[in-house]
């Protein structure tokens, strides 16, 4: 984890080759692989050819349980949200995020992706103050 803990968003991208039967999570040694505050994660990726499936999780819940990735990427092109869908969910505190990459083909097939994490407000920490109601002093004000 860096000095300091996790101050705003922070991201990651990736560019990997996975061979048949093989695995691949990009987020080991991350520096932010285990947040130490709750985070919002988005993770956007696509494969080079059909079959690659893809787990993301935050320690043993899932963000989104084993499921195939978008195809027709170019192998070292990152996708961009124009024409890619995020999987969006929540990171836990002290809690390991994985995206995990399993290659069941026969195959060698490349992903290309990123994820951003980005810390939640904090009770007492930030966002917007509450004020009890319209205007000045609020609905409920004393007279």
């Amino acid at each position: 984890m860096a000095r300091g803990g996790m101050e705003g968003p922070v991201q990651k991208a990736w560019s990997q080759a996975i061979l048949a039967g093989a695995t691949f999570n990009p987020l080991e040694d991350w520096d932010y692989e285990t947040p130490d505050t709750d985070v919002g994660v988005e993770v956007i990726d696509r494969a080079t050819a059909v079959g690659l499936l893809r787990t993301v999780k935050s320690g043993g819940l899932a963000i989104m349980q084993e499921s195939p990735v978008q195809a027709g990427g170019t192998a070292g092109t990152i996708p961009n949200r124009l024409n890619t869908e995020p999987t969006v969910g929540e990171g836990f505190a002290s809690k390991k995020l994985a995206v995990f990459y399993r290659n069941p083909t026969a195959g060698t097939i490349t992903v290309d992706g990123y994820i951003v994490a980005v810390p939640k407000a904090r009770s007492g920490f930030g966002g917007p103050r509450r004020t009890g109601g319209r205007g000045r002093g609020g609905r409920f004000r004393k007279r």
